[in-house]
C-alpha cells in the first residue's frame, strides 16, 4: 500500500492503494465521485472515461500509480445538477440519454474531442465517440447534443408530431388495478413542502417512465411536472403491479393514475370550496393554487391535505379531463432525472453505499452446465481483505471489505477450483437443425391465440398464379446490458433487504424468500436503477446471489456486482427462432394464401419459484438445489413465440402454426419484444419478395393488403419523409406491435459495399402512432433507441459457442453497434387526443431487420434470410447470385 496524491477536479486528493488498483476504483470508492461507471473491465465501452490531461482515457484498467500528479476530470467536476455545464445542458436538451449509464463517459468524451476541434464535423463526432458504447441506441441524439452545445444544431429536433382526431377516444372505464387497489392514498400524497409523491408498482428501466407517470398526474391535478415526486418501487408500501413488461406501463399504470389523479383534484377542491365559500365550478386551479376569481380569496392543496390521508377510493365518479384541455401531454417534457443523469450523480445500485458495506463476488464457470468438482481452500486463505468465502454446492463466492479486493479475491479462487461438465453443446451451425428436430408441441394460431388441436395441412389454394417460400433465422443473442448485473442484500434480525434492479420487486420477493426459506414478510425488496435491461436479463439472479452471500454474513450489507463475462455469460438469452412462410399470389398481385410456421425455444425464464423448482440461477448450483422449472407452451393473444406472428394485413386464408421447443441448449427467456422480432423480420421481408414477385412497387403491395387506417397513416409517413420511390437501397416495413399496440413503419435507407461485404445504414424514419402521446420526445427517444438496438441485433449479434461453452465473453466476441454504424433517424408521431394510450417501447423491434433487408435488396439485389448480415453472409450471397 502507498499513498498517491491525485488532481482530481481541481483538488489534490490523497489516497492510500496498492500501485496496481484501477483508477476507476479509487475514483468511486476512495473519493465517493460514482459517476465513473465499470462496464467491462477492458477498456471496450467507455463507461468508466475520464479527462487526463485533456484525453478522455478509460479507468478500468489504469494503475493508479500512472496518474499521479497528472489533472483528472470527472463528471461531477464538469457541473452539479445547480450549476450544470453548456455540454450538461445540451444533453438534456436533446434528451441523449435514457438509462443514463454511458451518459458521463459519453459527455466527457465530447469535452476532450473539444479541446481538439472546437466546432467538430459529424464524422469527427462519430470518430471520437466509435469506443463510446450506448446500448440504449442514443448516438444520433448524442451527435445532435454536442453539435448543439457548439452552437451547429443541424436543425431538427428529429422527431415531429403531427395530430389526428379522427379515431375512437378511450371508454371510460376503470382499469382494472384500481379495482385491486382502490384507495386513492395507495396512489398519491400531498406533501406539506409544495411537492406531491406518486406511488407505482412499475420501474425506471430508463424508458423515462417515471417521467411520463408524473406527466399524466401534474396534468390532471393542475401541478407543474417538477413538482411531481415518483417514489421508489418499494414492497414495503408501493401497489403489486407485476412487472414493468410489455409496453404495459401507460395503458396500465399510466391510466390509473389520470383517474386516481382526478378522483384526488375533487377531493381537494370539494374541500376548498367550502374554505372558500365559492360554488365548486367557480374554482380555477393554477399550479396546485385553488382560486375564487370572484373573492379573491385562494388556498393551495399542501394547505388543505400536506401529509394527511385523502381517505377515500377511487370510485370513477370524478372524470379526468378532456383531451382538448391539455397543457402538457402530447408536448415534450423534460424528464425528471435529466440533471442527475448528466452529473453522474448516485442514481444507480451499482453506486449505492451503505454504511458498514462490504463487497461480495461470485465464482461461476464459463460452461453453463457445469458442477463445481474441487475447491482447495487453502489456496485463498491469505488474500488481503478476505472476510469470508461462501460454499453451498457449486455456489462459490467471496466476502471482502473492499470492491477492488473481491475482483482480486474471486482471481485467486479461479485457481482454487476445478469444474465438470458433461452436457454436451450442438454444434453452432446446427441450431436451426435442432429447432426442427426437438419440437414438443404444435399449435395452430388463430386471431393471434394459440388452439390446442390438430395442425392442418398446407393447401394450394385455387387460382394461385405463382407461389413463393422462404425461410428466416434468427440466432441466440444476448440482452447485453450495459451494466452488468448488480444487488445489494441485508440479512439483519433474520429479515432480508434487497435493493435490486429487477422488473418487479413483489416476482424477486417471493422467489428469493422461497429459495431462503424465508416467508415473504422476512423479505422486503426495494427497486433501484441500473442500465437498460430490455428484459429478463441477469438482475434477479444477481439478487439471489447478494442475499446468499448476506445470509452468510448477517449484520453487514453485501454489495454484488456481476463482471462482463458473467453477464455475457450467464444471462438468459433471447431464444433462436425459425420463421417458414409460404404464400400463392393470383394472377391481380394480391396474396390468396398464407402459410407461417414458426419454430422457437422457450421465451419465458422468469423466476418463478414452487413445487421444488425455481428460476433463479443460484437456487441450481446449491448443495441442496432446486429444479429447474418445466417450460411449457403458452398460448395466450400474442404472447411468447407467436407475437406479432398473425400479420394485419387482410389474408383471408391464413394458417399460422408455432411449434414449441422445450430443450433449448441454453436457459432462455424475455429479450424486447420477445417473437415479434423474427416474425416481423420474416413477415415484412417476405411481403417484399412477394411484391418483386407481382411486379408491384413493395409501398403500394403493403397497402394494397391493409384495411386498417391507422397502419396505413404510419407506412404513408414514413414514405414521405424518407422519400420513397422504391429507389436504390431504401426499404420499408411495418408491424403494430401485439395487433393491438402501437403502430409503427421503418423506411431505412442504406449501402452496401460490395468488396468487403459492409452494410452502411445512412439514415432511417420511424413513423408511429401511440394513441395519446404523453411525452413527445420521450415517445421518439424509446423508438429511436429501439431500431438502434435491433439494427444492432440484425447486422452484429449472435451468441458465439462451442463444445466447451460460451465464448462471446466481451463486448469484442459480441459487438454491438457503435457511433460509425448509427444512422440519421428522424421520427414522426401520429397523436391522437384522447385516444387510449397504446404500449411504444417495442413497436419499433419487428420492423427494423425487415426494412434493412429489404434495403439491402433494393441495393445490392441479394435476399438476406439469416441474422445476422454480417459481411461474410453478404459476399456469400453475392457470389450464390
Amino acid at each position: 500500500m502507498q499513498s498517491y496524491t491525485l488532481n482530481v477536479n481541481g483538488q489534490n486528493r490523497v489516497v492510500i492503494s496498492d500501485p496496481d488498483t484501477p483508477l476507476l476504483y479509487i475514483l468511486r470508492n476512495d473519493l465517493g465521485l460514482k459517476g465513473t461507471k465499470y462496464g467491462c473491465g477492458s477498456e471496450q465501452c467507455g463507461v468508466c472515461k475520464v479527462i487526463v490531461d485533456d484525453q478522455a482515457v478509460p479507468t478500468c484498467k489504469l494503475p493508479v500509480e500512472n496518474v499521479e500528479g497528472l489533472a483528472i476530470t470527472t463528471i461531477e467536476g464538469l457541473g452539479s445538477p445547480e450549476g450544470l455545464s453548456h455540454l450538461q445542458q445540451a444533453f438534456i436538451e436533446a434528451q441523449a440519454f435514457q438509462c443514463g449509464y454511458c451518459t458521463p463517459g459519453m459527455i466527457l468524451t465530447a469535452q476532450a474531442l473539444f479541446k481538439r476541434s472546437r466546432y467538430p464535423q459529424d464524422q469527427e463526432i462519430r470518430s471520437a465517440l466509435e469506443k463510446n458504447l450506448c446500448r440504449c441506441g442514443t448516438y444520433d441524439r448524442v451527435r445532435r447534443a454536442i453539435k448543439l452545445a457548439v452552437g451547429r444544431p443541424d436543425g431538427s429536433p428529429g422527431f415531429q408530431v403531427q395530430e389526428d382526431k379522427t379515431t375512437t377516444l378511450r371508454d371510460g372505464n376503470l382499469p382494472g388495478i384500481l379495482q385491486q387497489y382502490p384507495n386513492l392514498d395507495s396512489w398519491l400524497q400531498i406533501n406539506r413542502d409544495g411537492t406531491i409523491t406518486v406511488h407505482t408498482g412499475k420501474v425506471e428501466l430508463g424508458q423515462g417512465i417515471k417521467t411520463a407517470l408524473a406527466v399524466i398526474v401534474a396534468e390532471e391535478l393542475d401541478v407543474s411536472v417538477e413538482r411531481i415526486r415518483v417514489a421508489p418501487t418499494d414492497s414495503s408500501y408501493s401497489p403489486d403491479e407485476g412487472l414493468t413488461v410489455s409496453s404495459m406501463s401507460l395503458e396500465t399504470t399510466g391510466e390509473a393514475l389520470r383517474w386516481a389523479a382526478a378522483e384526488a383534484r375533487h377531493a381537494m377542491l370539494s374541500v376548498a370550496y367550502e374554505e372558500l365559500e365559492a360554488p365548486l365550478e367557480r374554482l380555477q386551479v393554477s399550479d396546485g393554487t385553488i382560486l375564487d376569481p370572484v373573492s379573491g380569496k385562494s388556498t393551495d392543496y399542501w394547505q388543505l391535505f400536506g401529509e394527511q390521508p385523502f381517505g377515500r377510493q377511487v370510485t370513477g365518479a370524478a372524470a379526468p379531463k378532456p383531451a382538448d384541455s391539455y397543457a402538457l401531454q402530447g408536448k415534450s417534457n423534460q424528464r425528471l432525472d435529466a440533471a442527475d443523469k448528466v452529473s453522474g450523480q448516485t442514481t444507480f445500485v451499482q453506486d449505492l453505499m451503505l454504511p458498514g458495506m462490504v463487497h461480495g463476488r461470485v465464482l461461476r464457470s464459463a460452461a453453463q452446465s457445469a458442477r463445481l468438482a474441487s475447491f482447495n481452500k487453502c489456496q485463498v486463505h491469505d488474500i488481503p481483505g478476505l472476510l469470508k468465502v461462501v460454499q453451498d454446492g457449486s455456489f462459490l463466492g467471496v466476502i471482502c471489505a473492499e470492491e477492488f479486493q473481491a475482483v482480486h479475491a474471486v482471481k485467486q479462487l479461479e485457481h482454487a477450483v476445478q469444474w465438470d461438465s458433461e452436457k454436451t453443446l450442438p454444434h453452432p451451425d446446427q441450431i436451426e437443425v435442432h429447432l426442427r428436430n426437438h419440437t414438443g408441441q404444435s399449435f395452430l394460431v388463430e386471431d393471434g391465440t394459440g388452439i390446442i388441436g390438430p395442425i392442418p395441412p398446407i393447401e394450394m389454394p385455387a387460382g394461385a398464379a405463382q407461389t413463393l417460400t422462404g425461410t428466416y433465422f434468427r440466432p441466440f443473442q444476448m440482452h447485453a446490458s450495459l451494466a452488468p448485473s448488480a444487488a445489494v442484500a441485508l440479512m439483519e434480525a433474520g429479515s432480508l433487504t434487497l435493493w435490486v434492479h429487477s422488473q418487479g420487486v413483489y416476482p424477486i420477493r417471493s422467489a428469493v424468500a422461497r429459495v431462503l426459506d424465508l416467508s415473504i414478510d422476512q423479505v422486503r425488496v426495494i427497486h433501484m436503477e441500473s442500465s437498460g435491461c430490455y428484459g429478463h436479463n441477469g438482475a434477479d439472479d444477481a439478487a439471489l446471489d447478494a442475499a446468499l452471500l448476506a445470509r452468510a454474513l448477517p449484520g453487514q450489507p453485501v454489495s454484488v456486482k456481476w463482471t462482463r463475462e458473467d453477464e455475457h455469460t450467464w444471462e438468459p438469452y433471447a431464444p433462436a427462432m425459425r420463421v417458414q412462410l409460404q404464400a400463392s399470389l393470383d394472377s391481380d398481385g394480391k396474396v390468396i394464401a398464407w402459410n407461417h410456421d414458426l419454430w422457437s425455444y422457450p421465451h419465458f425464464g422468469r423466476s418463478h419459484s414452487g413445487n421444488g423448482t425455481s428460476g433463479l440461477l443460484a437456487a441450481w448450483q446449491l448443495a441442496e438445489p432446486y429444479a429447474r422449472p418445466t417450460p411449457q407452451p403458452i398460448l395466450s393473444s400474442h404472447v411468447g413465440s407467436h407475437r406479432n406472428a398473425d400479420p394485419l394485413y387482410s389474408f383471408h386464408n391464413k394458417r399460422i402454426v408455432k411449434h414449441f421447443v422445450p430443450e433449448s441448449p441454453f436457459r432462455t427467456s424475455s429479450l424486447r419484444g420477445l417473437g415479434a422480432f423474427a416474425n416481423v423480420f420474416a413477415i415484412e421481408s417476405f411481403m417484399d419478395e412477394l411484391a418483386h414477385a407481382a411486379g408491384i412497387d413493395t409501398f403500394e403491395f403493403r397497402l394494397n393488403h391493409l384495411d386498417d387506417e391507422r397502419a396505413r397513416s404510419v407506412l404513408q409517413a414514413a414514405a414521405k419523409v424518407i422519400g420513397w420511390n422504391n429507389r436504390k437501397g431504401m426499404g420499408i416495413a411495418f408491424a403494430r406491435y401485439k395487433n393491438r399496440q402501437s403502430y409503427a413503419a421503418v423506411a431505412v435507407e442504406l449501402k452496401v459495399d460490395t468488396s468487403s461485404g459492409e452494410i452502411n445504414l445512412e439514415r432511417a424514419v420511424i413513423a408511429a402512432d401511440a394513441g395519446q402521446i404523453v411525452s413527445a420526445d420521450g415517445l421518439s427517444n424509446q423508438l429511436e433507441g429501439g431500431f438502434t438496438q435491433s439494427a444492432s441485433w440484425t447486422l452484429n449479434e449472435e451468441v458465439k459457442f462451442n463444445h466447451d461453452g460460451i465464448t462471446s465473453r466481451d463486448w469484442g466476441s459480441y459487438p454491438i453497434m457503435n457511433f460509425t454504424q448509427a444512422p440519421r433517424v428522424a421520427t414522426i408521431l401520429i397523436n391522437r387526443p384522447g385516444a387510449p394510450f397504446l404500449g411504444a417501447g417495442e413497436a419499433a423491434q419487428g420492423p427494423t431487420p425487415a426494412a434493412i433487408a429489404n434495403a439491402v435488396y433494393a441495393a445490392a439485389g441479394i435476399r438476406l434470410r439469416n441474422i445476422p448480415f454480417t459481411p461474410e453472409k453478404v459476399l456469400s450471397a453475392q457470389n450464390k447470385r
